[in-house]
């Protein structure tokens, strides 16, 4: 379920909220390789599935840049911001990869809004977010995202 606020002041009195969590969400070995195409990154450990079969995971993966730019679409199901002109991804502080995502297992986004700090025109935030796997022990990513907005 997606925290909704209007404007900047709503958004800042969300500072040390938990987000929640978004749905689930199934990374195919169509998305693996549409992302590779983009990229230019055809690994075999992600686009060979016979190859990948024997490898280390047993299965292909998905590239840890895959997983990580999942987290705007999984982002906007826990917070969405109105009321605001622009919305900007502004970067990250931390990513770590701690676990592989095997294709055909689904992910989902956990999120704490740990930041909300003035700039010049709007607000910065920063969100502590985990990007789990359905059954897994680990997460596949852990990270800390900078967003700006401006009125």
């Amino acid at each position: 379920m997606s925290i909704t606020v209007n404007g900047l002041d709503e958004l800042k009195k969300l500072a040390g909220t938990d987000l929640g969590t978004s749905e689930w969400i199934e990374v195919t070995q169509e998305r693996i390789d549409t992302f590779a195409d983009a990229t230019g990154d055809h690994q075999w450990i992600h686009v060979d599935p016979q190859r990948a079969a024997e490898g280390p995971f047993g299965a292909p993966i998905a590239h840890g840049y895959l997983t990580l730019s999942l987290f705007i679409p999984l982002f906007t199901e826990l917070l969405d911001v109105q009321g605001v002109t622009t919305k900007v991804n502004y970067g990250l502080n931390k990513v770590r990869f701690p676990s592989p995502v095997k294709v055909g297992s689904r992910i989902r986004l956990s999120g704490r809004l740990a930041e909300v700090e003035d700039v010049p025109g709007g607000v910065q935030i920063t969100v502590d977010g985990t990007i789990e796997i359905e059954g897994g022990a680990k997460p596949v990513a852990v990270l800390q995202s900078l967003s700006r907005f401006y009125a």
